[in-house]
């Protein structure tokens, strides 16, 4: 008896514990009422539109006998996301170079062998506990007035032509490297890091000795200063496991200009194109998907940063699924071809409403010979300037030809990662929205086409996506008589007594 009191003291005595430990779950015992967040909205990323969550049916809606398409409509539903309402122009891509051209400075003057001072790198905290190493971006590069260890460094990164003697960055250092958990991957229920979680059928014995192996992508620079990439098999051995390494070069192959159009002259665009002021405002162009993705890495790293150790969670920056790009394009309308909503690429009056090639030889009918300005046409239903037409651009998805049919048909998305031994015919990824050289078949929002993923082009840009998290403002538009009985319960809910208004408050979150 004496035992058992002792037993059931300590469960008591436990029991107090455990709901010290969660307060304001409503006392000891009674109904079940649910633990509540606090409701968020994200704030608008900067020069981004929401794209609010909704189905529509993708794909060509009708034959096409001229160009020998068929029908392939598929209704598909997508979540809410934000969206770039601009291309991503030479401007702000310009910016990922210069953070990669500042870090690789800031290496060097703390690197004893050029500098070695110590304020460019934190490698301890305020209390003198070791820290990770990392940059100190608070330090300032003296661009001016540099002693001659910190001129060095400094000049380091650049490189003058031995025959025109210009002076200019050493594309070849602009590398950027970034890693990426493979969420996908980690979350398969194969590779489990417990036996007994990989298979649920119990009629299977749990294999213990079970060896799981995985593959991820690593890199690094070998001693000639070459990136050298892998895609690395061996056994699962912990969650690091899943991190993939990438290094980057991200400066903009600027000969696309040369290379993509022989017998021309289009020199001019390959010396003034991403280095000149007058091109800021226009879409950067000789960026692979490789670089396109490295940006929206470091696009997500960056914003990070600027909430320090308070930061909220926020979702990455990526490019937009094949699906994603289609539904924003052409603003959930299934009778849509381009993202504007006449069939025609001109208004009545013969204002076009894209940049593209309007006919045999002719690039300027439309104001502009080569891309134009963002923005420089209207937008779409959506907000979103230059989905059809000016550059194509880059997705996330790999080409397949089956298309979004061989994709869920919720958040659709066919995805490869190519490793680097695979044969190159797997490395194609899909572009949308055509171009400024394209004749206007190309330049429909539902017209799919591809690129291979190290391939830069001078008509291939991109934009970038991060996938909403929110309560009300992603969701799908509601008719007027859904709008009008919500404003009528939220009016009755109004009158309710204060509790109750909590109470129902509480139960509608997300």
């Amino acid at each position: 008896m004496k035992k058992l009191l002792l037993i059931l003291t300590a469960a008591v005595a436990s029991g107090t514990l455990m709901t010290s430990c969660f307060k304001g779950l409503g006392g000891v015992g009674g109904e079940v009422t649910g633990v509540y967040g606090r409701a968020y909205d994200e704030p608008q990323p900067y020069g981004m539109v929401l794209v609010k969550r909704g189905s529509m049916e993708v794909g060509a809606q009708q034959g096409d006998s001229l160009w020998n398409d068929l029908p392939e409509k598929k209704g598909i539903t997508v979540d809410a996301f934000w969206m770039d309402e601009k291309e991503v122009t030479n401007a702000q891509y310009r910016q990922f170079v210069q953070y990669v051209r500042d870090s690789i400075i800031r290496e060097r003057l703390a690197d004893p062998s050029y500098s070695g001072i110590d304020e460019f790198k934190i490698e301890e905290d305020k209390y003198g506990e070791p820290v990770t190493p990392h940059l100190n971006w608070s330090k300032a590069i003296p661009w001016r007035r540099p002693n001659e260890d910190e001129q060095i460094a400094i000049e380091s990164v650049f490189k003058v032509n031995p025959v025109t003697g210009e002076k200019g960055l050493d594309a070849a250092q602009m590398n950027y490297r970034y890693e990426v958990f493979d969420y996908k991957a980690y979350a398969q229920r194969r590779y489990r890091m417990n036996p007994e979680e990989r298979n649920l059928n119990t009629d299977v014995a749990t294999n213990w000795d079970e060896e799981i192996i995985i593959t991820k992508d690593t890199a690094w620079i070998d001693e000639n200063g070459n990136i050298v990439r892998r895609t690395i098999t061996r056994p699962l051995t912990s969650e690091w496991d899943f991190v993939n390494t990438y290094i980057v070069n991200i400066y903009p192959d600027t000969t696309v200009w040369v290379n993509d159009f022989a017998n021309a002259y289009t020199e001019q665009y390959a010396r003034y194109y991403f280095s000149n002021a007058a091109y800021d405002n226009y879409p950067v162009v000789g960026v692979s998907w490789e670089q396109a993705t490295a940006f929206c890495a470091w696009r997500t790293e960056f914003l990070k940063r600027s909430y320090g150790m308070r930061g909220i969670r926020i979702e990455p920056f990526r490019l937009p699924t094949e699906a994603e790009w289609e539904y924003a394009a052409r603003a959930a309308n299934n009778e849509q071809t381009f993202s504007w909503k006449t069939n025609m690429p001109h208004t009545e009056r013969g204002c076009f409403d894209g940049n593209f090639k309007p006919g045999d030889g002719d690039y300027s009918r439309d104001g502009y010979i080569i891309t134009s300005p963002v923005g420089s046409y209207s937008s779409n239903d959506f907000g979103l300037y230059d989905m059809s037409g000016n550059v194509s651009e880059w997705t996330s998805s790999a080409w397949s030809e089956a298309g979004v049919h061989q994709a869920s048909d919720i958040n659709p998305d066919y995805e490869y990662n190519a490793a680097k031994e695979d044969p190159y015919r797997l490395k194609k990824k899909v572009i949308r929205g055509g171009s400024w050289k394209d004749a206007e078949h190309y330049v429909r929002a539902d017209v799919r086409t591809w690129e291979y993923q190290n391939m830069p082009r001078s008509f291939i840009g991109f934009r970038c996506v991060r996938t909403y998290l929110g309560t009300n403002k992603g969701v799908a538009n509601i008719t007027k008589s859904q709008a009008k009985k919500s404003k009528k319960s939220s009016s009755k809910a109004a009158k309710a007594p204060k509790a109750q208004r909590s109470a129902s408050a509480r139960s509608v979150r997300r």
